[in-house]
């Protein structure tokens, strides 16, 4: 996963729950910091002035509400993004416009100014890194990450080939891969094989009844 792929990732925290409904996998606090853990890679220069570190961060309810307002902006603009295809039918109805999840992405991600450093070892090269500016909540830290990671996909390659999977009942988004990737698994394939199979069958025995 690239880090600018981890905007899709946060969207895709959203999906079917293998039941006929939609599941949310950031439902509370713990759920929050097991997903934060697990990316503790991609976070890592984004959550550098947290106490400990990515891999230890821990969310609280004012974090999990920062990053699910994130995520529901996220949801939006990604809606946006796959026209003039269908979105994901999970929360369509109910999202932000595009302009207010447009404001409410910029407002997060305004929330913790960076500045530019330079680092440069005695026996090493030169590089570049981002520091902080003053000491952000972790709310504002993880929200402001999320919503620069956000950014940076939807003004890069990748917008263009975001799909909302058509298979029955899914409900994710996915970056098409190849010119003849249709669904974001290969389950979700098989699922709509299967589908397009018994309506297939369904409109021979309608036709057959009528004759």
């Amino acid at each position: 996963m690239s880090v600018d792929h981890l905007a899709l990732d946060l969207a895709v925290t959203i999906r079917h729950d293998g039941h006929g409904g939609v599941a949310d996998d950031l439902t509370d606090p713990s759920a929050l910091t097991s997903w934060v853990r697990a990316r503790a890679g991609a976070l890592r220069a984004d959550l550098a002035s947290w106490p400990h570190t990515a891999a230890t961060f821990t969310a609280d309810a004012a974090v999990l509400g920062a990053a699910v307002e994130v995520r529901t902006a996220v949801r939006s603009l990604f809606a946006r993004a796959v026209l003039p295809g269908r979105p994901s039918s999970a929360d369509a109805d109910r999202l932000p416009t595009a302009r207010q999840a447009l404001d409410r992405l910029n407002a997060a991600a305004a929330l913790v100014p960076v500045s530019p450093y330079l680092d440069w070892p005695q026996d090493g090269a030169p590089t570049s890194a981002r520091t902080v500016v003053g000491s952000p909540s972790a709310a504002d830290l993880l929200a402001a990450a999320l919503a620069r990671h956000a950014i940076g996909f939807l003004t890069g390659p990748d917008r263009d080939l975001l799909r909302a999977c058509p298979a029955p009942r899914c409900v994710r988004y996915f970056v098409k891969e190849h010119a003849r990737q249709e669904w974001c698994k290969p389950s979700c394939g098989n699922r709509a094989r299967v589908a397009r199979h018994h309506a297939r069958q369904r409109a021979a025995g309608n036709g057959g009844d009528a004759s």
